[in-house]
């Protein structure tokens, strides 16, 4: 994959510009830098923090397979920033869907947008990712975070990650596109810090507690909930005793 790098002083978010972008044409590869946020925003609708010291980015994709297997680029997305964060700290893990963590900690979130247009389908891959500790975190964060720098075992900064970051996004997508999605599933699983473990899932008005399976191949969470399997389409993992 080619990619075009835009850097921003500041944005409404780096989503909205490469979907504005992608409407006028830009091609596949075009990643979007914002040094800060007006309108981020996360999962379920929530407040997207960019906060000092945060690279904030996002990618666009134009794939050519159906819409119902865009939501696998979300996991790929996730295993690999996996591999690429894996470069400078250890002990990172995914939560379900697609957030990453360190010692239960967050330090990277990722929401995934479609939009089909004239053009066919586009995808925007949007990433957070904590790289050094700002003066204070936001007290309201429903998960605890965490920076990159806190734990890396080099001194790193927003280059080296976006780097890292691309060169791991073309890599899983190449290898999307020649293997299938098998051996991204089976990273995912790999590094899924819930795997066999108990649970609670809310879905943004409702709690379901049950034993974290892994996924199904759709992307949907495993949940067996007192002795039967159910698939969880969306919603927030908490490991039962822990802040996660």
């Amino acid at each position: 994959m080619n990619f075009s790098i835009q850097h921003f002083e500041s944005l409404d978010s780096t989503n909205k510009e490469v979907l504005r972008q992608a409407k006028t044409g830009a091609k596949e590869g075009l990643t979007v830098v914002a040094v800060t946020q007006t309108a981020g925003k996360g999962r379920l609708g929530r407040t997207w923090q960019t906060i000092d010291h945060a690279l904030a980015m996002s990618v666009l994709l134009r794939p050519d397979f159906p819409v119902a297997e865009v939501s696998k680029l979300s996991l790929l997305t996730a295993v690999a920033l996996h591999d690429a964060l894996s470069l400078f700290a250890s002990e990172i893990g995914i939560k379900w869907p697609n957030d990453l963590l360190i010692e239960g900690k967050k330090v990277c979130g990722i929401l995934t947008e479609m939009q089909q247009t004239d053009t066919g389908i586009v995808v925007v891959l949007g990433m957070g990712i904590n790289i050094e500790l700002p003066p204070v975190w936001d007290a309201n964060m429903r998960t605890s975070p965490t920076s990159l720098n806190e734990h890396s075992t080099r001194k790193t900064n927003k280059e080296d990650v976006l780097q890292a970051a691309l060169e791991a996004l073309d890599t899983r997508y190449t290898q999307l596109k020649n293997q299938g999605f098998a051996p991204i599933l089976q990273a995912w699983e790999d590094a899924h810090i819930a795997k066999n473990k108990e649970v609670s899932v809310y879905s943004g008005n409702t709690y379901v507690q049950g034993i974290a399976l892994g996924l199904a191949d759709d992307g949907s969470l495993r949940l067996l909930v007192n002795g039967e399997e159910r698939r969880i389409i969306a919603g927030d993992v908490s490991i039962m005793g822990k802040q996660t």
